[in-house]
C-alpha cells in the first residue's frame, strides 16, 4: 500500500492585500498588490505580474473560443514587502506594539 505525501502549508511573509515588489524574474522591479495566495505551494498572484495568454476552447456548440490574459502565480520568495510611503522594499520584522500585540514592520525602517 502506498502512503500519500501530506501537503504542508508553508508559513509566508506576505498576506493577501499587501503591496509587494518583485525581486527576481522577468518582471523584476514591478510593484503590485497580492490578489491571491496558495500557501500549500508557497505561491502568490500579484496584480499585473507574470501575465500569460491562455487559449480557451469553446464549451457549447456554436460558441467561439477565447484568448484570455491573466496573472499566473510566482513563488513567494521572489517578492518583498513594499512601503508606498517611504518607497522602499524590505524584509519583514515582528515587534510588539504598545498594546502588547505582535505587529509586522519593515526591517529597513526599524534601522532608520
Amino acid at each position: 500500500m502506498l502512503k500519500q505525501k501530506q501537503v504542508v502549508r508553508q508559513k509566508m511573509h506576505v498576506r493577501k492585500g499587501d503591496t509587494v515588489q518583485v525581486i527576481a524574474g522577468k518582471d523584476k522591479g514591478v510593484i503590485g498588490e497580492i490578489v491571491a495566495i496558495d500557501a500549500k505551494k508557497s505561491q502568490v498572484i500579484v496584480q499585473g505580474v507574470n501575465i500569460r495568454t491562455k487559449h480557451v476552447k469553446p464549451q457549447a456548440e456554436g460558441e467561439s473560443g477565447q484568448i484570455l490574459t491573466k496573472e499566473f502565480p510566482i513563488h513567494s520568495s521572489n517578492v518583498m514587502l513594499y512601503s508606498t510611503k517611504q518607497k522602499v522594499a524590505s524584509r519583514v520584522a515582528h515587534t510588539l506594539n504598545a498594546d502588547g500585540r505582535k505587529v509586522r514592520m519593515l526591517k529597513k525602517l526599524a534601522r532608520l
